[in-house]
């Protein structure tokens, strides 16, 4: 994009110097002769580039870069009263009485030191025009660079950002999980068996698949039953787990790991009735491109399980939200004396 945008300026530049050459010579040759209308046109052009650039493709990155454009006002009324006297210079040295008649016919009684002076003040204009256009072009230019190296430095962050957010989960899950399964080795060798396989699958889509910014969302789908069914084996009889799942089209693209947190939070903070089981119930559908994913524990503030982490949970899906789907989302988070509900829409377009 940078080497295009380069291409066009250098494009448009010699346009405008070549329209610029031309318009002068046409101008000249009305009042003088062939080659000294020609002459005096490569002259003028010649010092307008040099000036110009000097002051557009020197003096001005030069200002931005160190935030001088104080001083380059300065430089710039400098330069500019320098391009006008080389102009009038020209004008002078290659008139004559005559010429000046037919020129410029109001100075042609002026003595060369006047109409010196005279033709210097008159090409005031010019040389700003012509110093404008150019510092106007490098300005445009320098600001399409700037915007882009912002747009790149703001894409690396939240990038960086995102990668933060995806691998504060993973060890948290990680830790959990092995931790139950060394617990189980001393009880319950067979479950922790099982459980151990169940999270081997979901080490490997974290390893092999969550690497990339879309992942397909069947196997996303995948994972999140498989961690469902490793929660469901953690907790045995203990609480009621149910899930739904209707996916209409599985190869629709969607952020990894986005939706794991809920799961977390709903199991580490569900709670139970006396003489009662918990329950967790999850359901996620997709339809015309839409995926509406709702989870659902028992949540008491008297009997809810204690738990020394507070997680990220919540605080980690509406980050993600806001940074990889901004203003494609709803987050619906509801809470009774009973129960505890998120409902995440997403648009997967």
């Amino acid at each position: 994009m940078i080497t295009i945008n380069k291409n066009r300026h250098w494009i448009f530049l010699v346009f405008f110097w070549s329209l610029l050459g031309i318009t002068i010579w046409a101008q000249m040759i009305e009042d003088f002769d062939f080659w000294s209308a020609t002459y005096q046109a490569v002259l003028v052009l010649i010092c307008s580039v040099f000036l110009a650039h000097f002051l557009s493709d020197v003096i001005l990155p030069n200002a931005l870069r160190k935030n001088k454009m104080n001083w380059f006002a300065v430089q710039s009324v400098i330069v500019t009263l320098l391009l006008s006297l080389c102009l009038a210079l020209i004008y002078t040295v290659f008139s004559d009485e005559i010429s000046r008649v037919r020129a410029y016919p109001g100075d042609g009684d002026l003595s060369s030191v006047h109409f010196l002076w005279s033709r210097f003040c008159g090409s005031i204009p010019a040389a700003i025009l012509i110093n404008g256009t150019a510092c106007g072009l490098r300005f445009y230019q320098e600001h399409n660079v700037i915007e882009q190296n912002h747009a790149a430095l703001k894409q690396v962050h939240l990038e960086a950002q995102i990668k933060i957010l995806q691998d504060q989960i993973n060890p948290h899950l990680m830790f959990n999980v092995l931790n139950h399964i060394h617990i189980l080795m001393q009880s319950d060798v067979k479950l922790a068996s099982v459980l151990l396989v169940q999270f081997s699958d979901i080490l490997r889509y974290q390893l092999y698949e969550c690497n990339k910014e879309y992942v397909p969302l069947h196997l996303e789908i995948k994972y999140l039953k498989d961690l469902i069914a490793v929660e469901k084996t953690r907790w045995g009889n203990e609480l009621e787990v149910k899930s739904k799942w209707n996916i209409e089209d599985g190869q629709l693209q969607i952020v990894p790991l986005l939706l794991v947190p809920l799961i977390e939070n709903a199991f580490k903070h569900v709670s139970r009735l006396p003489n009662q089981k918990g329950y967790v119930h999850l359901s996620c559908r997709q339809e015309n491109k839409e995926l509406i994913f709702r989870i659902e524990n028992s949540h008491t503030e008297q009997y809810k399980l204690p738990s020394k982490s507070q997680g990220l949970g919540l605080e980690n899906v509406k980050k993600r939200l806001a940074i990889q789907y901004p203003e494609k989302y709803q987050l619906n988070i509801e809470k009774t004396d009973s129960d505890f509900t998120v409902t995440v829409v997403l648009d997967l377009k």
